[in-house]
């Protein structure tokens, strides 16, 4: 750890530069830096190609990024996460900033950036709560800076809290319910929940509510997070599970109780979503 405090002649800044354990390396959503700055004249900060995932907070002034070709304006309260694997910019404007940021990473952070843009995540968003995150990024600091023996977990568990805080503003999601009825979709979750074990299309669905399907995709998808099939998938290899655990069923009738049909398809699905076959995991269970 290196806390280092700065004053220069473009920007004033305190950060943290941090080395995780090669534990939290390996485990962990782990730190690599932390810090706040001010802006004492406008200027240019870029990067590229870095092994990091940026996430920063504008707490006073304004200024843009440029990332993924795209250019952000950003002011007082806006938020920007990104993957510093690609080049990119942030610049102060004349109205000078001062900004909070964060680069960390993990093993499973990727995956977990890739699902945030899956669920309509942009570079740069308006928090509901701007000062959850100016606290998220207060405490980090603090643990940053300390000497507890097990910081690196609690770092964890804090990069974890501002990873939900950030999923939490994939607002396409919020945004589509608030402004359309959800009525409908939540007619069909409930009708998937009770008819699973039937054979069930999307050309189905479609008749059985009224709603054209490539309608019902989009607006589904915004409303679950996921598929129509995915979901579906998820609902019966739940129900097959409890099955194998708390009942006496063969594998072939739980297969087929659970709509996910022959005992060859039913073993080949469940292991590619569990990663074993349901013999063995009644077994493990």
């Amino acid at each position: 750890m290196d806390i280092e405090n700065y004053s220069g002649e473009l920007v004033r800044s305190h950060r943290i530069l941090y080395t995780p354990t090669s534990f939290a390396k390996e485990n962990l959503l782990h730190l690599q830096e932390i810090g706040v700055s001010t802006s004492i004249k406008p200027h240019k900060s870029s990067k590229n190609e870095l092994n990091s995932f940026l996430f920063f907070e504008v707490y006073s002034g304004s200024g843009t990024l440029s990332y993924d070709g795209k250019m952000f304006d950003l002011s007082k309260g806006d938020c920007v996460f990104i993957d510093c694997s690609k080049t990119y910019y942030h610049e102060s404007s004349k109205d000078l900033w001062t900004i909070g940021w964060i680069h960390f990473n993990g093993e499973n952070l990727r995956g977990i950036y890739e699902k945030y843009k899956e669920r309509g995540g942009l570079p740069t968003f308006s928090p509901k709560d701007p000062l959850s995150y100016k606290h998220c990024h207060e405490e980090l600091d603090k643990m940053a800076s300390g000497n507890d023996y097990i910081k690196d977990v609690k770092i964890n568990l804090k990069l974890n809290e501002l990873i939900t805080l950030i999923m939490d503003e994939t607002v396409i999601n919020d945004d589509e319910k608030s402004s359309e009825d959800p009525e409908p979709m939540e007619k069909i979750v409930a009708y998937l929940t009770e008819h699973y074990s039937e054979k069930i299309t999307l050309d189905s669905l479609s008749e059985t509510f009224f709603i054209n399907k490539y309608y019902l995709t989009r607006r589904f998808k915004s409303y679950t997070g996921t598929t129509i099939n995915n979901y579906l998938l998820n609902i019966r290899i739940t129900k097959a599970k409890e099955e194998l655990r708390f009942t006496k069923k063969t594998v072939e009738e739980i297969g087929f109780d659970c709509g996910l049909g022959a005992l060859y398809y039913f073993s080949r699905t469940f292991k590619r979503v569990e990663g074993i076959s349901p013999a063995v995991f009644r077994k493990k269970w």
